[in-house]
């Protein structure tokens, strides 16, 4: 697993589940604990802190960064970042669609001999045969 990866698993179990499970609607994650939870060094806060306000992490946990204090770097493990989750039925209604559509030709690609033997044989036919012209 990638050390981004790592941050923002641990970040998500940490902090925002125990926040959405209290129902507040704003909570704060400081770059420091982090670094020193995961144990990966203060020469590792840069990663944390871009880690931290990806739109991999705020989407992916339906929050909005609404606060990032500390040095004008924001580079250091002084930094703290502010959160506030985003309604959950408009986040829902946005999603929703895609969702539905994850996995939809699973099935019809493994009869295929699955997705990559699907590419191979569609790429080996693109080309019409030499004698066709």
């Amino acid at each position: 697993m990638k050390l981004a990866d790592r941050i923002r698993t641990h970040s998500r179990e940490r902090y925002v589940l125990p926040a959405r499970e209290r129902k507040v609607s704003r909570f704060s994650i400081r770059t420091g604990d982090v670094v020193h939870e995961l144990g990966i060094g203060g020469q590792r806060a840069p990663a944390v802190c871009s880690a931290l306000k990806t739109r991999q992490f705020l989407s992916n946990n339906r929050l909005h960064l609404i606060e990032v204090t500390g040095p004008k770097s924001g580079q250091s493990t002084t930094v703290t970042y502010t959160y506030e989750f985003v309604d959950v039925e408009d986040s829902a209604k946005q999603e929703d669609s895609w969702a539905k559509l994850r996995g939809a030709l699973k099935d019809i690609f493994r009869e295929l001999g699955g997705g990559e033997t699907y590419l191979r044989d569609e790429r080996s036919n693109f080309y019409p045969p030499e004698g066709s012209k």
